[in-house]
């Protein structure tokens, strides 16, 4: 009897140390193995970067650089607005490349990362279309709870459904019918604004422009792609924007190591959030679910394009419709109201150091729509709005020095070649994109100004490599609302350019943070005043 004991003690003992052998063998494998062999492959092509340790590979070098950086934003007036603010965002990625060359690799722990700011690679980046080149798996997951697994997240042939459903809803004959209903909400805030000046002193009102921009970029999505006002879409862009907030942490955006075995309050306000978020947008769902059962009729947004794909999909499993439909609902969201808010915001805060650019796009209007008083009717031809080139070459230039999207990343998904260039499977692969737009090689020596007229001749005659400009990501995963974030922007500007002029207010504090994107940590106060027409 003992010995028969004896025999089954032994076998167990025999399980576990082999459970634990295969345990420490995934271990190495994931945190020396695989990451020896992507850094070797690249030190072959000559590919160098900082010196790597065990376990944390450049991870407390990363946070030593970043701890030196003080940023102590004060009120600005137009000589204290300095546009070259990178440094104070991830100041190593811009150390290692002026040590190791606009190509270098570095570790944050198990995960290898290969930097590229040089324009060639970036132009073979753009022109790579297959599916194997993605986002970064763990970026998306730290992202799931904002993003869900809508096609900002997705890879390989779900992101090439998900893109294929909706894209054509941001091709320009859907988006041209988009244009009153951004006139229309635009036409709301500059009543807010007028009213304001009427109250302020000499026809003066201080504005923090941000805010109410994106209220008004809001509704103009959720009309748009929603059917619903920004009224009703309020709660959850507010629960979306304090998510936002709680995903902003390095950890997450370069998936440091986390020896953590207990959420933190921060996990669990994520976790809460998602929740709320989940069911707000579901409730938007069922709310028009069953006003299609009562009969109603709905035009063809977004949401009722969503909701006739997942009904008829035969690639979809039915358990998974609910969350298709949530998770694009979140992106778009989120994508489609955020960076155009923004953008348009970072716009007018450049123009308010530039008087004389506003007076050429009041201008431009007068001489391409007729007068002010006509703009209305020039808005709803698209023709005319492209004919607008002193308006676009300023959007163009505060998308190059302020664009929304900092960081532009993907993931080697299979061994591919980008030029002559092995780029082994398992790399992550990333570009600053506020430092490339800043390549004084490139751009020439008034990088750090705002000039407009270096768009004059269009993006191919603005810089030396002009492939090096993305202010909407580059390749097969080219932001697809790129033209309505484009048409937005210009009936937002025209519209309260031909009303306000706009000056920086002493209390503006020039402070550009990176929050998933770039934010004005302090937001954005402007001086503003009627414009006499």
């Amino acid at each position: 009897m003992a010995e028969g004991f004896d025999q089954v003690v032994v076998i167990c003992w025999s399980l576990v140390l082999i459970g634990v052998l295969s345990v420490v063998m995934r271990w190495l494998k994931e945190m020396w193995l695989k990451p020896a062999r992507i850094r070797s492959v690249l030190w072959s092509q000559g590919i160098r970067g900082p010196p790597t340790s065990f376990i944390v590979g450049n991870i407390p070098e990363m946070k030593k650089i970043q701890s030196t950086i003080k940023v102590n934003p004060k009120p600005s007036d137009a000589k204290r607005v300095h546009h070259d603010w990178i440094p104070s965002c991830f100041p190593y990625l811009q150390r290692w490349e002026q040590e190791y060359g606009s190509v270098y690799m570095y570790s944050t722990g198990s995960k290898q990362h290969m930097y590229v700011s040089d324009p060639k690679l970036i132009r073979e980046l753009k022109l790579h279309n297959s599916l194997d080149l993605g986002r970064p798996t763990y970026l998306s997951k730290s992202m799931q709870p904002l993003l869900g697994d809508g096609v900002i997240r997705a890879n390989g042939h779900e992101w090439a459904y998900q893109k294929k459903l909706i894209a054509p809803e941001f091709f320009l004959d859907k988006v041209k019918g988009m244009v009153s209903l951004m006139e229309e909400s635009t036409m709301a805030t500059i009543k807010k604004w007028e009213s304001h000046t009427r109250e302020g002193e000499e026809g003066i009102a201080e504005i923090t422009v941000d805010e109410d921009l994106k209220s008004q970029s809001a509704d103009i999505i959720s009309r748009a792609c929603f059917g619903s006002s920004y009224s009703q879409g309020n709660e959850i862009f507010s629960k979306i924007a304090i998510l936002q907030d709680a995903l902003s942490h390095p950890s997450l955006l370069f998936g440091f190591l986390n020896f953590r075995f207990l959420p933190t309050e921060n996990d669990k306000k994520v976790r809460t959030l998602r929740k709320e978020v989940d069911s707000l947008l579901l409730k938007l769902v069922r709310d028009r679910q069953k006003k299609i059962q009562l009969g109603g009729a709905f035009e063809k947004d977004l949401l009722q394009m969503i909701l006739e794909s997942a009904a008829t999909s035969t690639e979809m499993p039915s358990h998974k419709t609910d969350q298709f439909i949530l998770d694009n609902c979140k992106t778009i969201y989120f994508a489609g109201s955020e960076t155009t808010a923004l953008s348009a915001s970072w716009t007018l805060m450049l123009l308010a150091l530039q008087p004389e650019w506003q007076e050429r796009v009041r201008a431009e209007i007068v001489e391409v729509c007729g007068g002010v008083d006509q703009l209305h009717h020039c808005l709803q031809d698209v023709d005319k709005l492209s004919k607008m080139k002193t308006l676009t070459m300023v959007i163009q230039e505060s998308l190059r020095l302020y664009g929304p999207g900092v960081i532009m990343a993907r993931e080697a998904l299979a061994e591919m070649k980008l030029g002559d260039l092995d780029v082994p499977k398992g790399i992550h692969i990333w570009t600053f994109i506020p430092a490339v737009h800043r390549d004084p090689e490139n751009w020439g020596s008034d990088v750090n100004e705002f000039k407009p007229e270096r768009f004059a001749n269009g993006v191919s005659e603005a810089c030396k490599y002009p492939q090096a400009y993305m202010p909407f990501g580059y390749g097969s995963r080219l932001c697809i609302g790129q033209t309505f974030a484009t048409l937005q922007l210009k009936i937002v500007l025209s519209l309260v350019l031909s009303k306000f002029s706009f000056s920086l207010s002493p209390n503006y504090q020039h402070s550009p943070v990176y929050k998933i994107l770039l934010l004005p940590e302090h937001g954005i106060k402007l001086l503003v005043r009627r414009v006499r027409t």
